[in-house]
């Protein structure tokens, strides 16, 4: 949604995840003082400006959107502009009450430090949902120092009996951090969220993603191969496959993404979890069937095209619902096709650093810059191979079982 198009103010919920990114940050005005900072890095913000009582001006951040809605930061910016009136300054008040800290409080910072790092919008949004419905109810209120241990275990109990154990895991994981941060800073002492995994249900910890081994690949391969599925289906999925990415960066691929001409497919930083671009390098079957796919959608912009203006994209139940139709419901989803290429690639003996960087799983800093593009030969070697593998097991026919690396051996 452009800015030009703001008709009301206070803005709505649907202004206010709608505001398109623009080359430079901007603020728009939502109410006296209250003002929307949108980032060109995609993360959104809420800021107060206040007089101080030497009469200048300044700013105070209130938290990210969507962790802090629109009604919460009008009920912040109200009360504290009674301080500031009062003849406070904000910014000395928020040092007196820092050892009164809630725990909403940190957790709003903690929320905020993570749109400034620039999370993606899903991940945002999980945090939002999860700190709304199962965490501040119980906690939010209490003073840092007043929550128990008593108090995060029973957040995670609840979770886990109406079935939400995987998700409470990922919520214990986030009360931690908030605590280790609010510790940092001196708000609290203790962390009693430190040891909530040793309560965590055992059948709840890193359940992998259905996947298949190696030994059941030519059965599911020849299946695949006589799928009834739409083209565009099984190419995406078949992208999955070769490629070991994540099903969301198939979905959401663009073709200003896609080098064919040097087999590579580049996902920007701001599709990617960690803000770093990532390369993918892509075997020669991969590109033949991207250059049939180029035919159909590549008058577009995204390689796999939904239906109708609502759907730009394909649906994220389209790969798994491929493999269910060809009788792997329960025992293949599209995630768990990286589990298996990490597993067959290791089983193979390709050094894990190169399996751990076409998976995405990078350390951070230069060094994982700087290891990407050196392993990028070595990983399209490896995934080459995969590709040519793959087609073996399916057909029995190629170049046999052994890697490249390793037939000089």
């Amino acid at each position: 949604m452009k800015r030009s198009a703001i008709k009301r103010r206070p803005l709505a919920d649907s202004v206010l995840s709608a505001l398109d990114l623009d080359a430079k940050d901007y603020r728009e005005r939502d109410s006296a003082g209250l003002y929307f900072r949108v980032q060109k890095n995609g993360s959104k913000s809420w800021l107060l400006r206040y007089k101080r009582p030497c009469d200048t001006w300044a700013w105070k951040g209130l938290g990210g959107y969507p962790g802090v809605s629109g009604k919460l930061a009008r009920e912040k910016a109200r009360d504290l502009l009674n301080h500031s009136s009062g003849g406070k300054d904000l910014v000395h008040m928020s040092s007196c009450v820092q050892e009164k800290m809630t725990f909403k409080e940190a957790a709003e910072d903690w929320y905020d430090r993570k749109v400034k790092a620039g999370r993606v919008a899903g991940s945002l949004k999980q945090y939002g949902l999860y700190l709304n419905k199962d965490i501040y109810p119980a906690i939010g209120h209490k003073a840092l120092d007043a929550v128990t241990r008593l108090d995060c275990a029973a957040i995670q109990s609840k979770m886990e009996a109406r079935g939400a154990g995987a998700i409470a895991g990922k919520v214990r994981i986030w009360i931690n951090q908030i605590f280790s941060l609010a510790m940092a800073q001196g708000h609290c002492t203790v962390n009693p969220a430190s040891e909530l995994r040793y309560l965590a249900q055992q059948g709840h910890q890193e359940t992998p993603h259905p996947h298949l081994l190696e030994d059941e690949l030519p059965a599911f391969l020849m299946a695949l191969r006589k799928s009834t599925s739409k083209q565009i289906t099984l190419i995406m999925t078949r992208l999955v496959l070769r490629t070991a990415c994540r099903p969301g960066m198939a979905r959401f691929s663009e073709w200003v993404d896609m080098d064919l001409d040097n087999s590579l497919w580049t996902i920007p930083a701001a599709k990617m979890k960690m803000r770093r671009d990532h390369i993918i390098p892509l075997s020669p079957q991969t590109v033949a069937e991207l250059r049939t796919m180029h035919e159909t959608s590549g008058v577009g912009r995204y390689v796999f095209p939904g239906f109708g203006p609502k759907n730009p994209t394909m649906s994220e139940n389209t790969i798994n619902k491929c493999l269910r139709l060809v009788g792997y419901k329960g025992k293949l989803v599209g995630h768990g096709a990286r589990h298996t290429a990490s597993t067959l690639l290791r089983e193979h003996r390709w050094d894990k650093d190169y399996v751990e960087m076409q998976l995405a799983h990078v350390e951070g800093g230069d060094a994982g810059v700087y290891n990407q593009a050196q392993y990028l030969d070595k990983r399209r070697e490896m995934m080459c191979w995969y590709s040519d593998y793959l087609d073996y097991l399916e057909t029995g026919k190629g170049k046999g079982k052994r890697p490249m690396h390793l037939l000089t051996e």
